[in-house]
């Protein structure tokens, strides 16, 4: 008998006790308080060596969506996975359908792909993952479920913990990815970026999600068994493996775009129970670097004022999510320099 996914969220948190930005008021006052462990934004000054580009928009709309999209996809081609967090059934800060409807149709031969749960909930099987999908309005293409024929094991270069992770088997019918990702907080990693979404969203339900949580029994977790998941530090560092699993396979096929709204404390599995947001929309971010841009978007949030910004910077400093952007750079999963380039 499994742990349902309301008692898992109480479980986790428990457990885990220049130009581009002239706009975005007391951004720079700001970067000398966030905590820049991954990656150094380096806009306007001058560098030694490259740096990865992050394109920025304020606008949060399909039209500007698309247009920060097509700044960066020369790369993408053939057959197209869209990582997508669908969300637990009538999540209220899910990506909009309309505009990801229209994202969708603008990439030729792109497919939206999910993977069931760990815990369970609207999503632990196929069937039931199907019947949510469709009350959450995902209707409007194909969604793959990658792990509903069964699983394959993606090795990691260099990992730090996991030298192979389990993923969804229809990973491999792929030639390209987009990681399209609402940018929140989670009750285990802190926050949840695009390195989240693939880490966790592209290990299948039975094998791969046990991997990365560090349960290595072969049941689902039960009572006390919870307690032997990886928190903080080694939680960050197994997500870096798992998704460095997925850039390896893809190469330089796959971008990331992080969409900075609705930004609760809570992941989109917490479903209806997830808190309301207190920090205000920011925009979307997207880029070809995994690391550049997760560190952008924890960026903007330290830049909020206090009373909006406390609540997310709790969740991730209490989490160590912050640890994330260091396992990357460790993985060097990207550049420790980013440039942010606003398209507005």
């Amino acid at each position: 008998m499994g742990i349902s996914r309301r008692s898992f969220m109480k479980l986790a948190g428990a457990t885990a006790v220049g130009v581009a930005l002239s706009g975005f008021e007391g951004l720079e006052k700001s970067w000398a308080q966030a905590p820049v462990i991954g990656s150094t934004e380096v806009t306007g000054g001058s560098t030694v060596g490259s740096t990865a580009k992050v394109y920025f928009t304020k606008q949060i709309d399909a039209d500007h969506l698309i247009g920060l999209y097509d700044q960066m996809n020369e790369s993408i081609y053939g057959k197209v996975a869209i990582k997508l967090h669908t969300g637990e059934q009538h999540g209220p800060n899910i990506l909009p359908r309309d505009m990801v409807k229209a994202f969708q149709t603008h990439v030729p031969d792109s497919t939206i792909v999910e993977t069931n749960t760990m815990y369970t909930g609207d999503r632990d099987t196929t069937e039931k993952h199907r019947k949510t999908l469709e009350i959450n309005g995902w209707t409007f293409c194909p969604v793959d479920i990658m792990d509903e024929d069964g699983t394959v094991m993606l090795p990691v270069r260099n990992a730090l913990h996991l030298n192979e992770v389990s993923m969804g088997g229809h990973i491999v019918n792929y030639d390209s990815m987009i990681v399209l990702t609402h940018f929140k907080g989670h009750a285990m990693g802190g926050f949840g970026g695009s390195l989240k979404n693939i880490a966790i969203g592209c290990a299948d339900g039975k094998i791969g999600k046990r991997m990365v949580h560090g349960f290595g029994k072969p049941t689902a977790p039960q009572g006390s068994d919870w307690g032997d998941m990886a928190t903080k530090d080694l939680f960050m560092e197994n997500m870096a493996d798992s998704g460095k699993a997925t850039i390896d396979y893809f190469g330089k096929h796959i971008v990331f775009i992080n969409v900075l709204r609705r930004m609760s404390v809570d992941c989109d599995c917490a479903g209806v129970s997830a808190a309301e947001p207190k920090i205000s929309d920011i925009g979307i971010l997207a880029s070809t670097d995994i690391l550049a841009i997760d560190q952008a978007a924890v960026d903007m949030v330290y830049a909020k004022p206090e009373n909006e910004k406390h609540d997310l910077v709790e969740r991730m400093e209490s989490r160590h999510g912050l640890h994330q952007l260091d396992a990357m750079r460790k993985l060097k999963m990207g550049n420790d320099k980013y440039e942010l380039i606003s398209i507005d």
